[in-house]
């Protein structure tokens, strides 16, 4: 790992000099390098053990699947749509090849399959699609604001004379901020901290631009604007290193994975700005119980007075203490 990371160090070092870099630009760096990124690099991201980093909902077993795919079945008929899963494409967003959604279960009822990895372009040409993702939003770069002396800030990173990454206050806002600057509060408290990703709207619009019908499921953990801007005052960003969360993003760069929660107004803006599309938002847990009702209670039913490995994954999946509450659904329906 030391090694792998001072390669990266010395080719940031080479890339930027003595000038400072945005987070934003730091972190698609750190994470998207095709030779130094993190997910660009052949190793074990995603899993249990004590080698990865850490673990996902499609890491947990078929059941998940099976909910995806029950649910995605009802909003097909809910929305009277063509409930027919052989006349879809399932294309995942984001998605490590080993742990695809549909990898887990032996048979695919989907007409097609296709995956479109972290830091791919968003190409599909079909027009009856499932789009699907998994922690793919909280994965993009964003954008680190400050509120300091009576203004905001943009935070960034450079090397100080000892060679060493730190941190610091840039003379601008990115231009790609400016659509967000007026939903700013205009007096905050010192140093309080706006993490937000400026490139999730726009790549939510590029997939709402191309002609498809069909569902669009983005599962995600995230907040609303108000508060991040008022009851966040250390922002969201943190990092994930052999299953330990860290706030120093400077820490241990191209070898953990960097994080912060999304914006769903911000999300849903851009949505609604489409009028072919219908859009919800609503937590994990409640997601799978109206939708997944099928599949749920049957586990219930088969092990009531046990507590049997189904319901156990079950209860992470939805409980609230677990991924329940934790994980939002985006869920929009182009008919």
């Amino acid at each position: 790992m030391i090694k792998e990371t001072n390669t990266f160090l010395d080719y940031l070092k080479k890339s930027i000099g003595d000038q400072s870099i945005s987070y934003k630009d730091y972190i698609q760096l750190c994470l998207y390098h095709p030779t130094h990124g993190y997910y660009s690099k052949q190793k074990k991201r995603v899993g249990r053990t004590s080698d990865s980093d850490f673990y996902t909902a499609e890491s947990l077993g078929p059941l998940f699947t099976n909910l995806i795919i029950a649910s995605v079945r009802n909003l097909l008929k809910s929305s009277k749509l063509n409930d027919d899963l052989s006349q879809y494409t399932f294309i995942e967003i984001g998605t490590e090849p080993e742990y695809a959604l549909l990898s887990s279960i032996e048979v695919n009822p989907f007409g097609d399959h296709k995956i479109l990895r972290l830091g791919d372009d968003l190409n599909f040409e079909d027009s009856n699609v499932i789009l699907f993702a998994n922690e793919w939003l909280d994965a993009l770069p964003f954008h680190r604001l400050i509120y300091k002396d009576s203004n905001w800030h943009e935070r960034g990173v450079g090397f100080n004379n000892a060679g060493k990454l730190e941190e610091r206050l840039l003379n601008s806002l990115d231009l790609a901020l400016d659509p967000i600057i007026d939903k700013l509060p205009k007096k905050s408290t010192e140093n309080y901290q706006i993490d937000l990703s400026t490139e999730a709207p726009k790549l939510l619009t590029s997939l709402l631009n191309r002609q498809w019908k069909g569902i669009a499921l983005f599962l995600d953990y995230g907040k609303m604007w108000d508060d991040l801007a008022y009851q966040r005052p250390n922002g969201t960003a943190r990092t994930y290193w052999k299953h330990k969360q860290d706030t120093d993003l400077l820490k241990n760069p191209s070898e953990a994975d960097i994080t912060y929660d999304v914006c769903w107004d911000l999300l849903i803006e851009s949505i609604e700005s489409n009028p072919q599309t219908q859009t919800k938002l609503q937590t994990q847990e409640t997601f799978f119980i109206q939708r997944a009702g099928n599949v749920i209670e049957p586990i219930i039913s088969r092990s009531a007075f046990t507590f049997s490995k189904e319901k156990q994954t079950l209860m992470e999946l939805v409980h609230p203490s677990h991924m329940g509450r934790r994980f939002q659904v985006l869920e929009i329906i182009r008919n």
